[in-house]
């Protein structure tokens, strides 16, 4: 009886050891994991962009490249997004998508990375990726890092840009774009409109042709309720806004002429508007009021 007992038991441990043992590794997460159901898989919170860009690089659309760096495993799919999956076994380990394929980054007229945008939730902003494309003997995700929060930056060697001007955006452009492209650098040149026009234009043969997002807009850098710097895009707006300027500077001299308060102007001094030995003249009613409420504006008087 008990050598039967022991059989038993036996057999109930096996099975149960042979229960335990039903993942042998990690398994394959991803947008489009079978093995998990619909709730657990990722999801985007928006749709890629279009393939843009050099033409040469449109067959990396479609493929993926994983890196393993520590207990993550990260994996890039251009033109698609960037994924990050924690490979432990813990019953909550981490797996979410650090951008979606949103648009390229231009410095210098030259494809410089892809921006990743607009990935999971990370306190009060998504997760973002951007990818710089670096000379390589093969395609392959080599470096991930994390240069601040939530913002991660990816190496991805290929060697599709090995050619001196592989990344250079005007050989990439359509006809029409190329010509208005000539266009700006000819207006520039003949003086018709100013730098900062020209990189205006510029910018907007960029968004047309799909390399930038119309409806992203960098304003990180503007303070709240801070007035913006009028820009102008040639010299004819710029003269046209320094005669306005003028005519409203003259318009304020003759408001502050009527209610007698000094107009102090730039590089004169105190002793200039009031000499030691002059008579100083008694301001008129309700000047003062005015001044120190800072109103320069005429006020009917009663």
């Amino acid at each position: 009886m008990a050598a039967w007992l022991w059989l038993l038991l036996c057999t109930v441990y096996d099975a149960a050891a042979t229960k335990m043992k039903i993942v042998e590794e990690p398994n394959t997460f991803g947008l489009n994991n079978p093995f998990l159901s619909q709730t657990n898989k990722l999801q985007p919170r928006t749709d890629p962009s279009p393939v843009s860009g050099p033409p040469h690089l449109f067959r990396l659309a479609g493929k993926c490249f994983s890196f393993v760096e520590s207990t993550y495993k990260y994996e890039f799919c251009p033109f698609h997004n960037v994924t990050q999956h924690e490979q432990t076994f813990r019953w909550n380990a981490y797996s979410g998508i650090l951008g979606i394929w949103q648009e390229w980054e231009i410095e210098n007229n030259t494809f410089t990375g892809m921006w990743m945008r607009s990935g999971d939730s990370c306190g009060n902003m998504n997760r973002q990726t951007k990818v710089h494309l670096v000379c390589g003997r093969s395609n392959k995700l080599s470096a991930v890092s994390e240069p601040s929060t939530c913002v991660y930056s990816m190496t991805f060697e290929t060697p599709l840009v090995c050619h001196p001007h592989s990344l250079l955006v005007y050989p990439s452009l359509g006809e029409t774009m190329r010509s208005r492209w000539d266009e700006a650098e000819q207006s520039l040149y003949d003086q018709l409109i100013t730098e900062q026009g020209y990189k205006k234009r510029l910018q907007d043969i960029f968004r047309e042709a799909g390399y930038l997002k119309k409806s992203l807009e960098n304003k990180s850098d503007e303070r709240p309720n801070q007035p913006r710097s009028p820009s102008f895009e040639s010299l004819a707006q710029c003269s046209q806004g320094h005669s306005e300027l003028s005519e409203e500077i003259k318009r304020l001299q003759g408001i502050l002429e009527r209610h007698g308060i000094p107009y102090l102007k730039n590089g004169s001094s105190d002793a200039e508007l009031h000499p030691v030995n002059s008579v100083p003249t008694t301001p008129p009613r309700g000047a003062e009021k005015h001044r120190l409420r800072g109103d320069t504006g005429d006020r009917d008087e009663h």
